[in-house]
């Protein structure tokens, strides 16, 4: 990782680098390719915040938080509104390199600059999947699950 690590907004000059990044094969089952991400993000411009995570000008990965979804779904009337991490693809060949620990730090600080004091993400368990990860970054399980993912949180304090 260098010193010119940075998030970028998705745009018409990025958007073929963006969805053309890949995780490792035995990952696709886990996570949602970039281009899904950016189609919800279209559908929920509101609460939606894609980013192309780039290394000096080598993309590497992609990030989306969402902000203030009502995480009870429509029963819950805006009562348990929660922002937090809603995708994170690292491409393949730039995995273990802190890219991930550093979008999930921009997404915190993006949270917290917005008054939030916590961080929510879910993820699939088992094999290859991203638990440690989370985990390692300080993250605690809540005991919920939304559809067939754990839900964690990070406290932002």
């Amino acid at each position: 990782m260098t010193s010119t690590l940075r998030l970028e907004k998705i745009t018409a000059d990025n958007f073929d680098v963006a969805t053309g990044l890949k995780v490792r094969p035995d990952q696709e089952h886990l996570v949602a390719p970039v281009v899904k991400s950016l189609a919800e993000a279209f559908v929920h411009p509101e609460t939606a915040w894609p980013r192309l995570i780039v290394d000096g000008n080598r993309p590497v990965g992609f990030v989306m938080a969402f902000f203030d979804i009502d995480f009870a779904g429509g029963a819950g009337k805006g009562t348990d509104l929660r922002s937090g991490l809603w995708r994170l693809n690292i491409a393949a060949g730039e995995q273990g390199r802190g890219y991930g620990r550093f979008a999930v730090q921009a997404v915190a600080a993006e949270i917290r600059r917005r008054g939030g004091t916590h961080l929510t993400t879910t993820w699939h368990p088992g094999e290859h999947g991203p638990e440690d990860f989370y985990l390692g970054l300080g993250f605690r399980t809540t005991g919920e699950t939304s559809g067939e993912q754990r839900v964690g949180v990070l406290d932002l304090l």
